[in-house]
């Protein structure tokens, strides 16, 4: 049983390009996003990844990049206070239900979860962040109140023993949020990672939780929120992204309107034309940048949203990082026929890569 992982330590710390200039590049520019075996020099030249120290430095040139799109990390030096507030509390067979309130980054404002804590008797239990599809319920679905059963992972995941925590992402569900610039948020991607990143702080924060085994799942929005949270988060030890991305040139074949609304990251039509060719990171590289951490890509052939061979492209670039890291087995990808959905065998997949990644 595989719990813990050797930690690969990246600082990353640059400013903010504005919205109009790229006058101060914060890394070396590149043009293939999906060749993972060389990083750029000082002087831009192409040096061979080689070892985990070189690959650090190819890393902190994808996070940076991916910061002028999406915008800064926040990094405060005091978070805001949690404040967590139990609203409801509901038992359910072997489960406690509670619905909570907490702040994230700001006192003026809540955000709403679901909480759901196993009656199993242990003093510290893997815990799992789970993130909702674009649906209007918000954090409801995945905990089981409403919308696909196919999509009720928080329940399901509780009631195999794990801490789970469904909160909903701006916009949906109770979080009214406008993304106007004066939040402080260049995207609304960015906005939910560090709302994410707040929730691994509240279920560290549980006496209930191991705090070295922590996870994350989504389908299809929570899918890539999954991987993007994943990417900045390393306390996420082990995810899973269920109908949550493609490479941007297979989106639609290469159309990426879809990724540019203020939920999203509208630097990719403003600043980067809404062209694959233009957008300065892609997820082959976010894939590669969880190493040497399990992930699980789990892709229907079918999926009409996520063309399916640029996920295998993606997981055939970071293969070789992984192997680098010594961690060829932690990464996986399961490629079932069904549609833009999570099947119950499809299912099972995901949630025996939690039991055998989190689960002593």
């Amino acid at each position: 049983m595989r719990c813990h992982w050797p930690v690969l330590l990246i600082a990353i710390s640059f400013g903010a390009m504005s919205s109009t200039t790229r006058a101060a590049e914060p890394a070396p520019r590149y043009a293939e996003h999906h060749d993972l075996s060389y990083y750029l020099d000082a002087n831009s030249q192409k040096q061979p990844i080689k070892s985990p120290t070189d690959w650090a430095k190819r890393r902190e040139h994808i996070a940076a990049w991916m910061q002028t799109v999406m915008g800064p990390l926040p990094k405060p030096e005091k978070p805001v206070p949690l404040d967590v507030k139990v609203e409801e509390e509901v038992t359910i067979g072997e489960l406690t239900r509670k619905k909570i309130s907490y702040h994230t980054d700001s006192t003026e404002r809540r955000v709403k979860a679901f909480l759901f804590l196993p009656k199993v008797g242990q003093a510290s239990q893997p815990a799992i962040l789970c993130l909702h599809q674009t649906t209007n319920i918000g954090k409801s679905e995945p905990a089981g109140l409403g919308g696909s059963p196919n999509l009720h992972y928080a329940l399901h995941l509780a009631q195999r023993g794990y801490v789970t925590l469904a909160p909903d992402y701006p916009s949906f569900g109770e979080y009214p949020f406008d993304f106007a610039p004066a939040h402080g948020y260049t995207s609304g991607s960015m906005k939910a990672i560090y709302d994410n990143i707040r929730a691994v702080d509240l279920l560290q924060s549980l006496p209930d939780v191991d705090k070295d085994r922590i996870g994350c799942i989504g389908h299809s929005l929570g899918g890539h929120n999954t991987m993007f949270t994943a990417f900045f988060e390393p306390r996420i030890k082990c995810l899973v992204s269920n109908c949550g991305f493609t490479r941007f040139h297979k989106y639609y074949n290469g159309a990426l309107k879809g990724w540019t609304s203020t939920r999203y990251m509208p630097l990719i039509d403003s600043r980067h034309h809404n062209s694959p060719d233009e957008v300065p990171f892609d997820f082959p590289e976010i894939v590669a940048g969880f190493a040497p951490r399990p992930f699980l890509a789990s892709s229907p052939i079918g999926d009409s949203n996520f063309e399916v061979s640029g996920v295998k492209d993606s997981i055939a670039s970071a293969k070789p990082i992984y192997e680098l890291l010594g961690a060829a087995d932690a990464l996986q990808a399961n490629y079932p026929n069904c549609a833009h959905d999570f099947p119950e065998d499809v299912r099972k997949v995901a949630y025996e890569f939690f039991d055998k990644h989190l689960k002593r």
